[in-house]
């Protein structure tokens, strides 16, 4: 379902642990936390806050630390 970035909580170049929430999306009225799927280092972020963005799109991308 399309959600609406409330909040980036990393920026480019932070480390981040496997479970560290990244991203706070508004969907059907409730607040979701997007958590790393591993540990990390945000490589780029692909949304602002305030954002339409689509299931399936990418919203952060992390290189292996």
């Amino acid at each position: 379902m399309p959600g609406i970035v409330l909040k980036v909580l990393v920026k480019a170049g932070d480390s981040v642990t496997k479970g560290a929430p990244l991203v706070i999306l508004e969907a059907m009225k409730m607040e979701h936390q997007i958590v790393a799927p591993r540990d990390g280092v945000v490589k780029a972020i692909h949304c602002v806050e305030g954002e339409l963005v689509q299931p399936g799109v990418e919203l952060i991308t992390l290189n292996d630390e």
